[in-house]
């Protein structure tokens, strides 16, 4: 994936050498491609969030040559350079061009519209693609700040779902 720019924030690929980095180190700085540059990214404790938990199956899906998880970035401040969130794609395209996301942010920038800008920058970049025809998310029930995430990055309610480890779930689309 190319690297996505905002205003405020770099959404740069997640790649072998961050995941790595990141399950033996809480705190630690990493020097990453941004276009032909090279910045260094500080990563925090919070970072990733939730996510950390898949690193594991994420870095043995990775195949020999191949260090960047396909669709999924990090989310920089571009003036801190630091790693304040993450976001991607969970699987690949169903059969009718629907793709789902998913996104994570520490808690220390909620209420800043970071996630809001870097969703609407991940789904404008994903909706470019030939075979995704929408894209979709799932936000448990009464999570209002991820529901207003989405609600402002064009998203509408679509349905409900329920899984075991979330309970019942608010199903959103975007379409091109």
């Amino acid at each position: 994936m190319t690297v996505l720019e905002t205003d405020r924030l770099l959404l740069l690929p997640l790649h072998r050498a961050m995941m790595e980095r990141r399950l033996v180190d809480d705190r630690f700085d990493l020097s990453c491609h941004v276009g032909s540059s090279e910045c260094l990214v500080h990563f925090p404790p919070s970072w990733p969030g939730a996510p950390l938990g898949r690193f594991l199956s994420m870095l043995a899906a990775l195949t020999e040559g191949n260090d960047e998880v396909e669709a999924n970035c990090i989310v920089v401040e571009r003036l801190t350079f630091v790693a304040v969130g993450m976001l991607g794609v969970k699987g690949s395209v169903s059969p009718d061009g629907v793709l789902e996301i998913g996104y994570g942010f520490g808690r220390e920038v909620w209420g800043n519209g970071y996630a809001t800008e870097a969703v609407k920058a991940l789904c404008s970049h994903l909706l470019t693609k030939a075979d995704v025809r929408a894209v979709c998310a799932e936000t448990a029930m009464g999570n209002r700040a991820s529901e207003r995430v989405l609600e402002k990055a064009g998203f509408m309610r679509v349905a409900r779902n329920w899984d075991e480890g979330n309970g019942d779930l608010v199903v959103w689309h975007l379409t091109a």
